[in-house]
């Protein structure tokens, strides 16, 4: 499982469990979301770390091979690339 699936569904179980917490007390249950929303983004921050630190690790692994490879088809098609010497179908 990806990092990042791991680290949203810990969000969202962290988030479930803070609404069960507040469920019983007695208030507003748009101040009930608005406070899971913030407890649980607060405790995320700590208990999550791992997970967080392991998906931006991913990120940066994806982005830099997209770099690479987006660095190897402009070099491709500006023609600076330059046939292998074993190549049977090059011209010459």
């Amino acid at each position: 499982m990806s990092a990042a699936v791991k680290y949203t569904l810990g969000r969202i179980g962290l988030f479930v469990v803070v609404v069960l917490a507040l469920w019983p007390v007695d208030m507003n249950i748009f101040l009930k979301l608005i406070l899971a929303l913030a407890f649980s983004a607060a405790a995320s921050f700590f208990l999550l770390r791992g997970w967080r630190d392991e998906m931006a690790e991913e990120m940066a692994a994806a982005a830099e091979r997209r770099r690479a490879e987006k660095e190897r088809l402009r070099s491709a098609l500006a023609g600076e690339d330059q046939p292998d010497q074993g190549d049977p179908h090059r011209e010459g």
